[in-house]
């Protein structure tokens, strides 16, 4: 993967985190596997990327943190979505569609320029 491919998905770490969180309470190395196999290994978050995303989330109180069990071996962080966290992932995802569909514009050829 390109760096500028790299550097757009670092971009939206926080995007990313709280869709992996909309669907259920999650802890840090499950959700970087699931991002490498949803991009059939070509990214990966770096473990300070993920948990400074973590902290910052957490701080604006868009998620929330506890310990889980030892029952399944390693005692892990498990990170839940709070309401507001909901409110804000919608936020974010309206305005990447809005960029999103506003950069499709922008790079696409002009009718009058197309051979």
């Amino acid at each position: 993967m390109s760096n500028i491919a790299a550097d757009l998905i670092r971009g939206h770490t926080e995007t990313i985190i709280l869709a992996q969180l909309m669907a259920g309470d999650s802890y840090g190395y499950r959700i970087n596997k699931a991002v490498k196999q949803m991009t059939d290994g070509k990214y990966e978050f770096k473990e300070a990327t993920l948990y400074s995303a973590f902290k910052r989330l957490e701080e604006e109180r868009y998620i929330q943190s506890y310990w889980g069990n030892e029952e399944s071996g390693a005692r892990r962080r498990y990170y839940t979505i709070s309401d507001l966290g909901r409110q804000h992932y919608r936020q974010l995802t309206d305005e990447w569609g809005q960029v999103s569909r506003m950069i499709e514009m922008l790079v696409q050829i002009p009718q009058s320029e197309q051979i």
